[in-house]
């Protein structure tokens, strides 16, 4: 350590002078800072290696003295401490940045242990960026990992099309790993060097949509000061992903399909036709066959967005392959982050199978990220983990008994599903947004779960 290399930031003086005192007893060079303000001004006269930093401060806050840091002193890391333990503000800390998240009063061995890790965790880091760089240049299918068989088709039909020219077109539920797969699809094409642009068609109007996708030209509509180079043009000569693709307008449609047809456009507001050389990869959770029937999705378009269908399988469906995520989001985060943890217990990891994630992979990685920020301990217990994956009544673990595997994962799903249109009055669509599936998903499930008439047979 060099001289001055831990800050320690506390609005108590008493408690300041107290625990400088005590750590440098244990040969840590301190230096300290009286507040927010003070604790600004020595940051911009010299370097430290670490801050200990209260979070309650009289003139500001340690969360914003942490988003300093982050953004100014990138070299820097911070340890939270607090005279209120609080779970979610621990996990809120550790998503901010903080290297760790303490509390008050503070423990000689824990405080030292804390230090040390704060201070090895940018090597680490760095050690663990640059190992991740070499590896994906040998395993170009990234973090994503599966060994059930529905994921091998998808592994070998990514690797089938990746250096392709065709258009693809991802399905499955919310939160399976669309925009992962077209992200891997592209690092395996010819055009990996080339832009990567993703556009959520579902978070705009139609109106701001067009201008984003198309650019427009100044003076087109009302703000549009200047020109504004549109996401294809961006993407020209790599790749752009248009998510939430169903939730596109019937004016919208006609212009995608054009573009798909012709590879041009105009930007909003313009009369010259700008043409782009670019791989178009689509994706939604919707069933775009029902919706071609509904009327809601034009079938000439259909067609021509559903020249090769990547379908991705629930996370449900895949329920040998959670222990392989899951270890593998746990791995990755404990890298990150330096924590203890190291993997699962047999009971945890029983729950998390019987789970049904109607969040899907994106649900089990923030329940992974969520257990590694705030465990103690090596391995991740049942108690660990959230109620919801656990212990609501509604979540309960089933007794295996007579029950077939099958019938065992989905009777958690049954469950949920239940319990959701019942407090939604069993409406359908109600049901389907709670849920975050569409209603084709939703009524099929309800078919093969025996839920159709159990609103009947319990009057």
């Amino acid at each position: 350590m060099t001289q001055e290399t831990l800050l320690l930031v506390d609005d108590d003086q008493q408690l300041l002078e107290s625990l400088a005192d005590w750590l440098r007893s244990q040969g840590l060079p301190v230096d300290t800072a009286g507040g927010y303000a003070d604790a600004l001004e020595k940051l911009s006269q010299r370097a430290y290696e670490m801050l200990l930093v209260d979070v309650r401060l009289q003139d500001g806050d340690g969360f914003d003295l942490l988003e300093q840091v982050q953004r100014n002193y990138p070299g820097s890391h911070v340890v939270l401490m607090t005279g209120y333990g609080d779970a979610d503000a621990a996990v809120e800390a550790m998503r901010a940045g903080a290297a760790d998240y303490l509390t008050k009063p503070l423990i000689g061995d824990e405080l030292v242990l804390s230090i040390e890790r704060a201070l090895n965790q940018r090597q680490v880091i760095e050690e663990n960026t640059q190992l991740r760089k070499e590896l994906d240049k040998h395993h170009a299918m990234g973090n994503i990992v599966g060994q059930d068989p529905r994921m091998l088709r998808v592994f070998e039909m990514v690797h089938s099309v990746a250096d392709t020219k065709a258009t693809i077109l991802i399905t499955g539920e919310s939160g399976t790993g669309k925009s992962m797969i077209a992200r891997t699809i592209h690092r395996q094409s010819a055009r990996s060097a080339k832009p990567f642009i993703e556009v959520a068609c579902g978070a705009l109007p139609e109106n701001l949509l067009e201008s984003e996708l198309f650019g427009h030209v100044a003076g087109a509509f009302t703000g549009a000061t200047g020109n504004k180079v549109g996401k294809f043009m961006q993407a020209d000569g790599g790749t752009i992903f248009l998510d939430e693709v169903g939730t596109a307008s019937p004016a919208m449609q006609v212009k995608l399909l054009r573009v798909l047809q012709e590879l041009e456009f105009e930007p909003v507001g313009g009369d010259k036709t700008c043409k782009v050389d670019v791989r178009i990869i689509l994706a939604t959770n919707e069933d775009l066959a029902q919706a071609v029937a509904d009327g809601r999705f034009r079938q000439d378009l259909y067609y021509r967005v559903n020249v090769i269908n990547v379908e991705l399988p629930a996370l449900r469906e895949r329920a040998s392959d959670i222990p392989l995520l899951a270890q593998s989001f746990l791995n990755e985060l404990r890298e990150d982050t330096n924590r203890p943890v190291q993997g699962f217990s047999e009971e945890a990891l029983a729950a998390l199978e019987l789970y049904p994630w109607p969040g899907n992979i994106r649900e089990l990685q923030n329940v992974v990220e969520r257990s590694v920020l705030l465990g103690k301990n090596e391995l991740v217990a049942l108690a660990d983990l959230p109620r919801d994956v656990t212990g609501g009544p509604a979540m309960s673990l089933p007794r295996i008994g007579s029950m077939s595997l099958k019938e065992a994962l989905e009777e958690p799903e049954r469950r949920i599903i239940l319990e959701v249109l019942e407090s939604n009055n069993w409406n359908r669509n109600a049901t389907a947004d709670t849920l975050g599936v569409n209603r084709t998903t939703l009524y099929k499930k309800m078919k093969k779960l025996g839920l159709e008439d159990e609103k009947y047979s319990r009057n």
